[in-house]
């Protein structure tokens, strides 16, 4: 299995050298193709994701998997349709690589660019979703990316399906490179993977909190992600009673599963209308707990802890004390205290008057998403494509050498160009 999966490396490291380069043009031929695709086949795709549930219902059964779990795994029309929509839409997005960041003249005949190019090989590890099978894929070939992707038991059928979709859909591009796009099925693969810092240059998981405790526990690859999704809505004093019970219900109950769902509720001691929101949110078959066994829960589904604060600057200190950096908002109608909620708190994405769930790669109109990282370098919040490139820097001179500035005979003028 060490030696397969060295070679499914390898593959993919010599793919990235080859998709680096590649125009454009041919790889919007490929995603286009790949929708295309998706589409005409999605009866054999549905039929895949049935067998899955069948066998996932009995895991639910057996307490193997949670029910919102379960609930991720299901495809139906409308997630199709969005499936597809997805990779067309990344298609229609400009190329993230080769763009010059900035140009700066270090002499008149020495001129320096910084150029956004591909990360390389990614390593993706995502539990039961099976519309990851065709954004992710998606993403690393706009983003110029060779991906290995290893996706959860629970959706295996569909996965091989999309995926055996996805490449007959790649094998018919003339002059798109073989084995960019992999995928591999067992949690030795996973070890292996995590060993392979040689070719693999990013680990992105999707999944639950154990999961990414684990790969970033066992791995010396750079790891994007977060480690789970506990995220607040605090209702300022001032808060308009209407938008605190629309927003907070649609941030719970709209996906109870999704990550960017508000687990925990602040409310300030003066707002007045605190009884009426509870009770609206109760209207709304949302489950509130006043002392929660701890405040870093995710619960994912239709619970929600509340507490009573007694100024801003609790809600804040609650907030970076158990959140886990994600998505934080506040409700209220004072700007100042909005403003203040808005650069105390440490969070990737912090919100004002709008639901945690626009926390989403899709709805940024980044086209789809990897994930969302909580991390302080490189890529936070929804990571799209901006997230799967970095950057080099380009010099171009006339036979420049460092000694002539070191004795001053040349001097830099460092001109912004």
């Amino acid at each position: 299995m060490e030696q397969d999966f060295l070679n499914i490396a390898k593959a993919a490291k010599k793919a990235s050298l080859e998709i680096a380069d590649l125009s454009g043009e041919l790889k919007n031929q490929a995603l286009l193709k790949i929708a295309d695709m998706i589409e005409l086949n999605k009866n054999e795709i549905f039929e895949a994701n049935k067998a899955d549930l069948e066998e996932a219902l009995h895991m639910l059964e057996n307490g193997e998997i949670t029910k919102s779990t379960f609930n991720r795994l299901k495809l139906d029309e409308n997630k199709m349709r969005d499936m597809v929509q997805g990779v067309r839409d990344i298609a229609a997005l400009a190329n993230p690589v080769g763009k010059k960041l900035f140009t700066r003249m270090l002499d008149k005949d020495l001129v320096l660019t910084k150029v956004s190019c591909p990360i390389g090989v990614l390593g993706i590890i995502f539990e039961a979703r099976p519309d990851v099978i065709s954004q992710i894929p998606s993403l690393a070939i706009k983003s110029s990316n060779a991906v290995i992707l290893k996706g959860g038991k629970e959706s295996k059928n569909t996965n091989k399906k999309i995926m055996e979709i996805i490449n007959k859909a790649l094998e018919d591009v003339d002059g798109f490179p073989k084995n960019v796009v992999q995928q591999v099925f067992s949690r030795d693969d996973v070890a292996e993977m995590l060993k392979c810092d040689e070719y693999i240059n990013l680990i992105i998981p999707r999944g639950g909190n154990n999961l990414v405790k684990f790969i970033k526990n066992n791995t010396k690859i750079p790891v994007l992600g977060h480690a789970s999704g506990i995220c607040h809505i605090f209702v300022d004093e001032s808060a308009d009673i209407e938008m605190a019970s629309k927003v907070v219900t649609d941030a719970k109950t709209q996906y109870p599963s999704a990550c960017n769902a508000v687990e925990t509720l602040l409310i300030h001691k003066n707002f007045p209308k605190a009884d009426e929101l509870l009770a609206s949110l109760q209207l709304n078959e949302i489950k509130l707990i006043a002392e929660p066994e701890a405040w870093d829960i995710e619960y994912g589904e239709k619970t929600l802890a509340y507490k009573f604060v007694n100024s801003l600057d609790e809600a804040i200190e609650h907030i970076n004390t158990f959140g886990s950096g994600h998505t934080d908002c506040i409700i209220t109608t004072n700007i100042a205290n909005a403003e203040s909620f808005m650069n105390k708190v440490d969070s990737a994405g912090v919100y004002m008057n709008a639901s945690t769930r626009f926390a989403d790669g899709f709805r940024y109109g980044f086209g789809a998403e990897v994930g969302i990282s909580t991390n302080k370098i490189h890529a936070r919040g929804p990571v799209g494509l901006e997230g799967l490139t970095i950057y080099k820097y380009k010099l171009i001179g006339n036979g420049n050498i460092v000694d002539d500035y070191v004795k001053g005979i040349k001097k830099f003028n460092h001109k912004d160009m």
